[in-house]
């Protein structure tokens, strides 16, 4: 993982804290698979299924339907962002 870990975290934290827009701004910088992921999260949120399955598919496996719950989804994401 590249050196965005920490933003990524505030990210993650800045959307379960209801600020969609601040985390997509942090999210939509960068372009790794991580960030891909929060970004997918986001418009996941947002509702807006076509977009997120367009950023899924920037993360090397990870799938739309893999969590139905987007506060389990980024929780799962600060704990892989730990690692």
């Amino acid at each position: 993982m590249s050196d965005n870990r920490e933003q990524l975290k505030q990210a993650v934290q800045l959307a379960l804290d209801g600020e969609w827009d601040a985390s997509h701004q942090i999210a939509q910088d960068y372009s790794d698979v991580t960030s891909n992921w929060i970004h997918a999260v986001l418009h996941k949120i947002e509702g807006d299924e076509w977009n997120s399955k367009y950023w899924y598919q920037k993360t090397r496996g990870k799938r739309y339907e893999d969590f139905t719950d987007a506060t389990a989804e980024l929780q799962a994401i600060a704990v892989h962002l730990k690692n």
